[in-house]
This record gives structure tokens, C-alpha cells and sequence, in this order.
């Protein structure tokens, strides 16, 4: 299956920061977010890092505990199915 393509984005008064990632990169998500926020051509600051970090965390979090009840269920589902 292809790694679906996802985004973070910011609205900061004006501008509109997007970021664009693949699953499993979210490592260099990061690196990008720090690049940007010490470049002083732009109104990103570390704030900002700091608010789509903690998305970038939120949605990992939700992607996780997606997981997790997906194989309790199967986990469940397999049990019952030996035990009948």
C-alpha cells in the first residue's frame, strides 16, 4: 500500500504555512519545523514549531490507539474463534 500523503498546516495572520509528509517521515517533518522557525526571512517562530509539533503528536496518538483497538479486536475475535 503507498504511504498516503498528509499535511500540517498554520494560518499565521496573513500567511499560510503547509507542510506536506509522507507516514514514517515525521522525523523530518520535525527537522523542517526547527529549520523554519530559526529562519529569520519568515514569521514562523518557535511557537509555531512548537503548536504543529504538538498536532503532529496528537495525530500520531490517534493513529496509534486506531491500531491498538483494531488488533485488540482481532486479538479478541481470534480467541473467541479457538474457544468455540
Amino acid at each position: 500500500m503507498k504511504n498516503a500523503q498528509k499535511q500540517l498546516v498554520l494560518n499565521k495572520s496573513s500567511e499560510k504555512y503547509i507542510f506536506r509528509y509522507q507516514d514514517g517521515s515525521e522525523g523530518q517533518l520535525l527537522e523542517a519545523l526547527v529549520d523554519q522557525a530559526g529562519d529569520k526571512r519568515t514569521d514562523f517562530d518557535w511557537f509555531d514549531a512548537a503548536v504543529l509539533s504538538f498536532r503532529l503528536t496528537q495525530s500520531l496518538i490517534g493513529e496509534a490507539d486506531k491500531l491498538l483497538r483494531k488488533d485488540s479486536l482481532d486479538a479478541m475475535e481470534s480467541f473467541q474463534e479457538e474457544y468455540k
